[in-house]
């Protein structure tokens, strides 16, 4: 047994997370709520000074949970890269955006492990969680540690363990999602496999860190492009005039064969606008075109044009222009339950209604404040006199705390891209679905 795998086995390995987002902060406190020693690493001077106040500004974790391992000395925050020798366990997850271009952008994983890299001094586990395309942890990362003349299996253990963190789910927390885990070496899956036990219920051990990044990938891959499926049928359904979500509901009722996704008014969040095209840059690299990932990302980012239209139609039949037109806008976040504006299509649409020259103003319990083309916006309270103010109720967000009976009865048109208000009834016809 080598010392660091005695050292998890007790939970007395120290254990640095690097990037204290939404995929590294939770993990934080999970590793520290089970025992371990736990340091958040982040860049963000603001974002640690809440951490050490014991103030959370992730809504998966509470402010309670914090302050709770903050006391007992299991977790501290901080941004001196120093820290990272005297770990035994680093773990990286800093975002992986894309550039303009649509190419990766993997300068913070880049800065991330040439930080780790100046520190590392063998008998350490490094583990990579940022999604990333295909061949990352040993194409990018082997190499710096490498360079320093470290064994990989021998002196150090390197390893790629996706996130699967799905912000606002209240079912699935991390103890509950199966963990994959390819390592470098067999060593090195066994020793990152050992470091998940302690906190996932199932871990997967893969026989690669390629194998683990594209299955990550995978993942979103399939989501964006059932999703897209579902959009496409939207379209379908709006010339045939018939209800796209009746269809979806009569399909679903066959018990074998069959998955529900359902449309919108486009994607958002950081995996699937985002994943699918770091797969399909690698395999163009490679010399292979991925169809399917680029077809669904033209269809999902063609559906805020396509709500515009929606509203643009519904409002010339009633004989309003959108150019002075007031819309209220419910929800901004791109997931009910949520407050991640992250690639929103809300942003989208309501930067093209104020283009359009449209009043907007939008509600959202979870999203306080917003900036649209460098235009702040803040949130209102629905109530009536805001309904009635309205000439339009743009449904872009199916967050529960809105009040959809008092919606459909006060705003004089409702354009519903989530289906929130089903089974209510409005006077003349003033709903329009997707």
């Amino acid at each position: 047994m080598t010392d660091l795998q005695a050292k998890i086995e007790e939970r007395a390995a120290r254990i640095a997370i690097v990037g204290q987002g939404y995929v590294g902060l939770p993990l934080a406190v999970e590793f520290a709520q089970t025992g371990f020693r736990v340091t958040g690493l982040d860049a963000d001077q603001e974002r640690i000074a809440a951490l050490t106040r014991g103030v959370s500004y992730i809504p998966d974790v509470p402010g309670e949970h914090l302050q709770q391992v903050i006391q007992a000395g299991r977790f501290v925050a901080t941004t001196e890269v120093g820290v990272l020798a005297d770990q035994d366990v680093i773990i990286i997850c800093v975002p992986t955006p894309l550039r303009k271009s649509k190419d990766p952008d993997i300068s913070y994983v880049v800065a991330a492990a040439q930080d780790v890299a100046r520190h590392v001094s063998g008998g350490q586990l490094v583990v990579l969680e940022s999604t990333t395309y295909p061949g990352t942890t040993e194409e990018l990362l082997l190499p710096m540690f490498q360079g320093r003349g470290l064994r990989v299996g021998k002196d150090f253990y390197l390893a790629f363990s996706p996130e699967r963190i799905d912000p606002g789910n209240l079912l699935y927390k991390i103890k509950d999602i199966p963990k994959l885990v390819g390592g470098v070496t067999p060593a090195c899956t066994r020793m990152a496999a050992l470091l998940y036990r302690q906190i996932a219920a199932q871990v997967s051990e893969l026989s690669s860190p390629m194998v683990a990044e594209l299955a990550k990938l995978y993942e979103n891959v399939f989501r964006s492009v059932n999703i897209a499926l579902a959009n496409e049928l939207a379209l379908i359904c709006h010339h045939l005039r018939i209800s796209v979500w009746e269809v979806i509901e009569a399909a679903a009722t066959k018990p074998f064969g069959f998955m529900p996704f359902y449309p919108g008014p486009g994607i958002g969040g950081h995996c699937i606008p985002v994943d699918p095209l770091y797969l399909s840059w690698k395999v163009r690299l490679n010399g292979y075109e991925a169809k399917f990932i680029g077809l669904a990302d033209e269809i999902n980012q063609a559906m805020p044009r396509f709500v515009l239209g929606l509203l643009t139609d519904a409002l010339n039949e009633r004989g309003k222009p959108v150019k002075g037109a007031r819309i209220l806008v419910l929800g901004v976040a791109y997931k009910r339950g949520t407050g991640d504006v992250r690639e929103s299509p809300a942003l989208e649409i309501i930067g093209e209604l104020l283009h359009k020259g449209a009043q907007v103003q939008y509600a959202d319990p979870f999203v306080p404040m917003v900036t649209v083309h460098g235009r702040v916006l803040e949130a209102a309270t629905v109530n009536c006199e805001l309904l009635r103010w309205s000439d339009a109720a743009l449904i872009l967000t199916d967050h529960r705390e809105f009040d959809y009976g008092l919606v459909v009865t006060e705003a004089p048109l409702v354009v519903d891209t989530r289906n929130a208000t089903r089974g209510l009834a409005a006077p003349d016809d003033r709903i329009v679905r997707l």
